[in-house]
This record gives structure tokens, sequence and C-alpha cells, in this order.
């Protein structure tokens, strides 16, 4: 059983332009406070801090998926990134506001992680109730004009119905993108607001973070966070995070707390979705990013063929609401890192990354794809906005 919120609140965010606050206040990447409560930090299967991961075996499958072929190029990563302005004005209004929605930590079994007990309600603790599930905002601002962007994930300490409207902070982690404080290795962004960040950590560990925008509705988003050790250059799956948030206004640095008005409720404890729903022959159109030598920002640019990927239920980890990862060693000792979205059903929007066999990015694809049927001719093979 876990925390939920209830009652939606109604926003049409689409015809607000573009947030002109200042993102001085989300500086310093990577900053990770704890705010109090030291016997939270006793549990011992999650890290609070984005660089404390403790890594776990982990055999890495090999793949059953084809994708784009690009050139095998060492990517060396410049903290001065070259860019076009190309539909950036679009991302950074699609991205920017405040994200609201529940977070929670998986197994590479795709089991959910429970929070330290220190931290769940006594009366949740007495009634022996699980909780799995932190209630999170994300503020997010991009800058339009020096393609800068900056964003906060805040947990709150979980409470009992609707006191959420004045839950306590437990922990903030600020990230920039570009700029001084800048820290990503790479990132490519589309402009429905979907974006995939390469976050370098402390120990030999990769944080690959996914944010999908469903297509139908882009004031629903998933992020999805693959926690990777290079290990002599392998790269071996920790643990996955999984965020999914909702829109519910523009920009205000997290100062207003959505509490039950929240549209999302916490979804880690419920049913994983079907692998029959991912098994298959898949095909669709990708926005893709090249990464060679220092150009590591980038836009995600569609392209004019279809590719197909093909999926097998031994290389697949499993989530709930129709999500599902994967890392998978393909031809010349690469590896594909890749997380999708059922959207309905045949329907899905994936990412998916291409790292040679240095542990460097080579390629970002965000498609949206339909299951082909038995003789190779698409369900729906239409392109999607």
């Amino acid at each position: 059983m876990a925390i939920s919120a209830s009652k939606m609140i109604n926003c049409n965010r689409r015809t607000l332009s573009p947030p002109t606050l200042s993102f001085s206040k989300l500086q310093n990447h990577s900053k990770s406070t704890i705010l109090g409560f030291s016997s939270l930090f006793q549990h011992s299967h999650l890290s609070y801090s984005p660089i404390s991961i403790s890594p776990f075996p982990s055999p890495v499958a090999k793949a059953a998926s084809s994708v784009v072929e690009v050139d095998d190029h060492k990517n060396s990563f410049d903290s001065t990134p070259t860019t076009t302005t190309g539909s950036w004005p679009e991302f950074a209004r699609n991205v920017s506001g405040e994200w609201d929605g529940h977070g929670a930590d998986f197994s590479i079994e795709g089991k959910p992680i429970e929070l330290p007990e220190s931290v769940v309600p006594e009366a949740y603790r007495e009634w022996e109730v699980k909780v799995f599930d932190w209630q999170t905002q994300c503020p997010t601002l991009a800058e339009t004009e020096d393609f800068t962007v900056a964003y906060k994930l805040i947990k709150l300490l979980p409470t009992v119905g609707c006191e959420a409207d004045a839950a306590t902070r437990y922990s903030i982690d600020e990230r920039t993108i570009r700029g001084s404080d800048n820290r990503v290795a790479a990132f490519g962004y589309h402009s429905n607001g979907c974006y995939v960040a390469l976050w370098p950590m402390e120990d030999g560990l990769l944080e690959l973070e996914h944010c999908l925008i469903d297509p139908q509705n882009k004031e629903s988003r998933v992020r999805i966070i693959q926690v990777l050790l290079v290990d002599n250059r392998r790269m071996v799956l920790q643990n996955i995070r999984v965020f999914r948030e909702h829109w519910y206004g523009p920009f205000r640095n997290g100062e207003q707390l959505g509490g039950c008005a929240v549209k999302e409720s916490a979804f880690a404890s419920t049913d994983a979705m079907k692998s029959s729903e991912v098994v298959g022959v898949w095909q669709g159109y990708s926005s893709v990013a090249s990464f060679h030598g220092s150009n590591d920002f980038q836009e995600l640019v569609e392209g004019s063929n279809q590719k197909k990927s093909i999926r097998d239920e031994d290389s697949l980890i499993l989530l709930p609401k129709q999500l599902w990862c994967s890392v998978s060693e393909r031809e010349e000792d690469e590896t594909c890192c890749e997380v999708g979205w059922l959207l309905d059903r045949g329907r899905a929007i994936t990412s998916r990354c291409i790292f040679s066999k240095e542990a460097n990015l080579k390629e970002i694809a965000v498609s949206s794809e339909s299951l082909a049927v038995e003789d190779g001719i698409a369900i729906d093979n239409h392109r999607s906005n």
C-alpha cells in the first residue's frame, strides 16, 4: 500500500509565454541537501545523495535490438557545448514550470524499494503499511536566451491523508545544464519537452535521465533514471528511479505545493506491465542526435526513415504504469540503454542511448513507435507530433 494524492486541478498551460523568471535560485548542479532528520540516513537500500549510490553486481544482457548504426568515434565531452537555436524556445516553454508528482526507486529486477521506516508516519507503521513513493516537486526553468536548464528535485516527507498540503521537505537536489555550474556530460532535447541528460557522478557512476512527454497530453510526463556503474568500460545497471509528474503551473521555484491537488498518485506498488505488451517487432520514426567530439548539447532531429526494433522478454525490466527499461550489449561491445512508455495498445514512446565500447555516448534517439504485425506492416505507422 502506498501514499496517494486525490482530486485534480485543471489548468491550461499551452497558452502561456516562455517563463522570464531568473533561474539563479536553482544554481549548483548536483547540490543535494538533506533537511534535518539525521536518522534517515540509516536505510540500507536507498541513497539520498545523487553521488552516493552503492553499486551491486548485475549481469548485462545480450541485446536483441536493432537500432540506427553510427560511426564509432570516441566522444570527449566539452564544457562549452555548441548548438543552434532550432526549436529551443518551444522546448523551453514545454519543459519549464512546476512539475509535481511521485517518485520511487526500483531494483534491477523491477521491484519497488521501500522508503526507510524512519520517514514513514507512525500511523502507517502501526497499520503495517509499506510506503514506496515520495511525493515530489520538480520546478524547472529553461532560459531561452542562454540555452540553460535548471531544476530542483524536492522530496517531501510522507504524510497521512491531505496533510500533504503542509508537507515537510526532506531533500533538495539541484541540477544545472550549461552555464557556470554545468555538470551534464551530454544533453539532447526535443521541441515537445522530451530530453535526455547524462550526469557523471562519483565512484564511476552515471545517471542517465530520460524525460518523456505524453504526446496526447503535454502536461503529463515520466522521468526514468538509469543508474549505471562503469566498470572496466562495461556499463552495469545498478538501480532505476521513476518519477511520474504533472504540470500544474508556471515556474515558481517550488514555492507553491500542490499537496492533495496533485494529479498523479502513488504508483510504485501497483502491478508492473505485462511482457506480452512489449515483446515483438516495433517500428517508427526517431528524432536523433549523434555525439562526436565536443558537441555535447544537441537538438533531437527527426529522421525521414522508419527504424525497426526487436524486443525480447529476457532483456526487459518491467515497471508499473506501462513503463519498461533495459540495458543490453550489442555488436562491437556497444551498450544500449533504453526506456519505454506504452501509451496505448501497440503504441509507445521510447528513448534509447548507444554507448561505445569505451563507454562514451554515441547517439540519443527518442522514437514514436508502433507494434508491427508478422508480415512487417505496422499497426499504426503514422508519425506522431
